[in-house]
Order: C-alpha cells, then structure tokens, then sequence
C-alpha cells in the first residue's frame, strides 16, 4: 500500500472505531469519550501553531472562549438559532486570532508567549467585566430548546456523541490536508529554521499570521461546539489552564502528529479520572505519570510511533 493510503486508512480508521464505539460504551465512558473527541478537536487547533509552526502560545483559551461565547451570547442576547450561532462563534474566533495574530507576531520567541498569554487575561478580565451580559463566573446555561439543531436535539446523548465525532472528523481531515498542502509544508519549514524560509522568498510574518488563523479558528469552532453540545458557557473556559491543556494534549500525544492531539487528550482525561478515583492527591499520580512518559517517550505518545513502528506517520 502506498504512504498516502496509510494515512487515510490510519485516520479514517480511526474515526470508524469512534463510530462503533457510539454503539457499544456505557453511558459514562459514551460521555466522556463525546468530550474528549471535542477537546482534542481544540487540540488539533492547537497543534498546528505548535507542533508544525512552531509558535508556543499561552493564551489558546482566548480562542476556545470566544467561539464558545460568540456562540453563546448570539442565543442568549440576539435570539439566533444553532446553526448561526455556531456560525457566529467561528466567525468570532476568527477574528480574535486576526486580532492577536496581527500583534503577538511582532514579537518572537519567550516574548510571544508572555503576549499570547496576557491577551488571553485581558479576554478573561473582559468576560468578567461585563458580567451583566457574561454571567461572569457563573457562566449561563444554553437551554434544551436552544439546542435543536437542524431538527436534531444536541441534549440527547447520542446526537451529542454524533455530532462532537462529525466536528473531530472535520477538524482532523482538516489539519490533515492542510499539513501535507505546501502552506503547511511551509509552516514546518517556518519550524524547522525561520530564517531559510525567508531566504527561500517566503513571507514569514504572513505564513506564521495563517497559522495563528487557522488554529484559533478551529480552536474557536471547538469551543462554539462545546457550548452547544454541553448546555454551557462559562468564564472557566477562559481561564490559563485551558490554554495548558491543549498544550500538555499536544506534547503528550505527539507534537507535529495530526492523530497526537487525540491520543493525548484521551490519555490525560482518563489519567486523571482514574487518579482521581484512588487519591484526593490525584493530580499527583497524574503527575508521576507525565513524567515517566516524558522521560520515555520524549516525542509522545504519537511521536514514538512515528519513530519506532510508522515512520511514514504525518
């Protein structure tokens, strides 16, 4: 078989086994993985800045709340249905991540990250400011009725479970034609040394501007999905541990793998949740357990596969 249709076999396999798990976990792990899926959606946004640019961002929650609230506030306040709701939750991650893109980009390095980071305060800061809209850190709850979506109740687990695989899917064919396009071939290249790749002629501020686009916006279509899948918006979203989840995601599963922000986030949701099932200090265990796959498996999980068994691994 040629390398080109392993990949697609690797990833469309995936999304079959997703599938057929609808079918047959109990209630509580059909939950979880539903969440997962959506996350790792947030993840893969992620992972195109990081693991394939090479730009290290604190402050991706700013992304993931702003397609959340854009989504949210659009049916609470102006009435809208799902579809444009959602519509106006990308739109508005969009945006942000022009927005920020525009500005972070003019630093480099530690300072991108310092940037990034104090961007997504100020957005934290500006939820809870207009707390009278926001509901602060209360968030608000996106009523049942406001979840119908083409005819389709997103309450229910089932159709909940169906859509979050059809934004994972979308989402991971996505970052998976966009990596072995030339704009993402130049993005490795932009990884790999910034300063050929503006030898070569290539214009890296705008290459590097697509890549922070194109990862808020699918960070920003996770987090409208979320809101909408789950019933609710809230200013934790915001917070400086949603912008180290997806990074710890990333470097678990696999940096620069389009299947690492997956496995990562399936593998970090269930460590805790176990650890948390045997200690108060789970978070300790957790933290036992990152360490040992750091130290073994320095390239994630995603990674050493690429390494030891599919070379070929995009």
């Amino acid at each position: 078989m040629s390398e080109n249709g392993k990949i697609i076999l690797l990833h469309t396999g995936l999304i079959a086994l997703l599938l057929a798990l609808n079918f047959i976990l109990p209630a509580y792990h059909h939950g979880n993985i539903a969440r997962v899926m959506v996350l790792a959606s947030y993840a893969i946004g992620y992972n195109i800045l990081l693991g394939y640019t090479g730009l290290l961002s604190l402050g991706h929650a700013l992304f993931f709340a702003a397609g959340m609230y854009g989504m949210g506030l659009s049916i609470r306040h102006l009435g809208f249905s799902p579809a444009p709701a959602l519509m106006m939750g990308i739109a508005a991650g969009a945006l942000v991540s022009v927005a920020i893109g525009a500005l972070a980009l003019r630093t480099s390095g530690v300072a991108f990250m310092i940037v990034t980071l104090m961007f997504a305060q100020a957005g934290y800061l500006t939820i809870l400011l207009f707390g009278k809209w926001t509901r602060g850190d209360e968030g608000f709850v996106i009523q049942q009725a406001e979840r119908i979506l083409w005819g389709i109740d997103l309450s229910d687990a089932n159709n909940r479970y169906l859509a979050a695989l059809v934004l994972f899917a979308l989402c991971l064919f996505a970052a998976l034609w966009l990596v072995r396009h030339p704009v993402g071939r130049v993005f490795v290249a932009i990884r790999e040394n910034e300063e050929r790749a503006q030898l070569l002629g290539y214009n890296v501020f705008l290459y590097k501007l697509a890549a922070v686009v194109a990862s808020g916006t699918i960070s920003a279509a996770a987090g409208a999905s979320y809101g909408l899948l789950f019933g609710y918006a809230g200013a934790t979203f915001a917070t400086v541990q949603y912008s180290i989840f997806p990074l710890l995601w990333v470097l678990l599963g696999g940096m620069g793998t389009v299947i690492g922000p997956f496995l990562g986030a399936v593998f970090m949701f269930y460590l805790i949740d176990l650890s948390s099932g045997i200690t108060n200090a789970y978070m300790l265990i957790a933290g036992v357990a990152l360490v040992l796959l750091t130290l073994f498996a320095p390239q994630g999980i995603g990674g050493e596969f690429r390494r030891r068994v599919w070379g070929w691994l995009p």
